[in-house]
Order: structure tokens, then sequence, then C-alpha cells
């Protein structure tokens, strides 16, 4: 007969050595286009701006770039999530005059409504770019390997 040495299960840990640095850093993320974290991000920041004037999109990226250091948004990331809040906010109201997005002498701009209807809509809309993050976190959970088997 003989005594195995390990056995399977979760590892006993013993204290972490003096100094050892906490692993929480962040690798940088790349926002993409149709990624809900970055949708998300996009939208909270909408929610924020001034309404009733046209503001320059690459002055919302830089703020975004500024807000979320460990992140790097593009004006590509930025002009798709406006474009799709356009569509939503045209298929919710039947109108296009809640979110405008054209260019002038400054580069694109966007220029969101200034009514009492705006805020309500842009969280439902973030609760459901939020909504889609959870679900994708709740997909990675249930990975027991990096390629996605088990």
């Amino acid at each position: 007969m003989t005594s195995a040495r390990s056995a399977p299960g979760l590892l006993a840990l013993r204290a972490a050595p003096s100094g050892l640095p906490e692993p929480d850093l962040r690798p940088p993320v790349v926002a993409e286009s149709g990624d809900p974290f970055s949708a998300l991000r996009v939208e909270h920041l909408l929610a924020r701006v001034e309404r009733g004037r046209p503001l320059r999109i690459a002055d919302i990226v830089d703020r975004l770039n500024a807000t979320y250091l460990d992140w790097i948004f593009s004006t590509e990331v930025v002009v798709a999530v406006l474009l799709q809040l356009q569509v939503n906010w045209m298929a919710d109201y039947r109108n296009s005059s809640g979110i405008i997005v054209e260019d002038d002498d400054y580069g694109p701009t966007v220029e969101i409504e200034d009514t009492s209807r705006v805020d309500p809509w842009i969280v439902r809309q973030a609760q459901r770019e939020a909504a889609a993050c959870r679900d994708r976190l709740d997909a990675f959970s249930r990975l027991d390997r990096p390629a996605g088997e088990g």
C-alpha cells in the first residue's frame, strides 16, 4: 500500500510573506466597438455631459481617456456608441432630434436634447449595457479552462 502525498481539492494557503505586493493591478484595456464594457463607460459619461449644444466627440474621447487611465478609447468606439444610441432613440421616440451626430468646423460633434425625457432614457440604455456586462462576466465565471472548454 502506498500513501499519496497530495490530494485533489483547494490549496491550503499560508500567510503572505512580508512585503509581497497585492496582485490587484489591472492590465490596460483597449476599448472596442460592440463591447458592453466600453459602451457602459461611454454612456455613463454621456449621461453627465451638457445638453442642448454640440459637443466635440474628440473632447468626449479625451475625457474618457482621462477618467479611465487603464483604458484607451478611440473616436471610432465613441462614434459607434453614439450611433447606436441615436438608433435606439429613433426607435423609442420616432424622431431624430434626441441625439444628433454631425460634423462641424471643429470635427465630429454630438448634441443631446435638453429635455426631461433624456435622463431616464439614457439610464435605461446604461442599465442594458450593465446587464450585458454581467452576462459576459457570468459566462466567463463558468469557464473551467482558458480555451473555454468545461
